[in-house]
């Protein structure tokens, strides 16, 4: 019997529109760990980054505010462990409207399509399973999500027992583990940026563009 441990989080919006600002992709990434190891490092690295002098304060770990340098010195603390990261990437002007009018469905059929893929891989029958989300959104909308995610969960694990939780991306350094891999995911597919994606890429174990063979846009 192990415990496995999956902290997930996203990238991209739930405005589904050619505005500015809108995301094309809503993509989804999970690292699954047998321990806390690599987010035990992170947080020994931004001790170290605060005695250098580069003190950030009450802020965690968080790619997208991050000078260069300190993501590189991240990403180089990250490949040194061995996690598995799986990513679901849903291309959003390829989303019915259905599904882009109803956020809390939308987000939950992300999951599922991710989940059902993965919990096979990473669980055995007897096994402990631990999945831990980013929360987002408004407090209804946080209660939404971590719902869908336990559902989801119960849906696709047979035989594991499991718990799933929603904290604030700041509160769990693993969760700073899963928002840089999940930004230089972003990066490849929004702006064929692979520099960062290059530096993980022999963890991602699977990249599932969910609606590649679609061919109906709806904006």
């Amino acid at each position: 019997m192990a415990r496995i441990h999956v902290f997930a989080d996203e990238a991209g919006n739930f405005d589904f529109s050619a505005k500015p600002g809108a995301s094309r992709y809503f993509i989804l990434t999970t690292v699954a760990m047998g321990d806390f190891g690599a987010g035990d490092a992170l947080l020994a690295l931004r001790r170290q980054l605060a005695w250098e002098g580069h003190d950030q304060g009450t802020n965690d770990f968080h790619a997208t505010e991050e000078l260069q340098s300190v993501r590189d010195r991240v990403f180089a603390v990250l490949a040194t462990w061995d996690v598995r990261i799986d990513c679901t990437i849903l291309d959003k002007i390829k989303t019915a409207p259905h599904l882009a009018n109803d956020d809390i469905r939308f987000y939950k059929l992300a999951w599922y399509l991710h989940f059902k893929h993965l919990a096979p891989l990473i669980t055995r029958p007897g096994d402990e399973l631990f999945v831990m989300g980013a929360s987002l959104g408004t407090r209804k909308k946080r209660e939404g999500f971590r719902t869908a995610i336990d559902d989801v969960v119960a849906q696709v694990t047979r035989g594991v027992e499991f718990r799933t939780a929603s904290w604030a991306g700041a509160s769990d350094p693993c969760l700073w583990v899963a928002d840089y891999c999940c930004w230089a995911i972003q990066r490849k597919w929004e702006r064929s940026d692979p520099r960062s994606y290059a530096l993980i890429e022999t963890k991602i174990r699977s990249e599932f563009d969910v609606f590649r063979n679609r061919t109906t846009t709806y904006y």
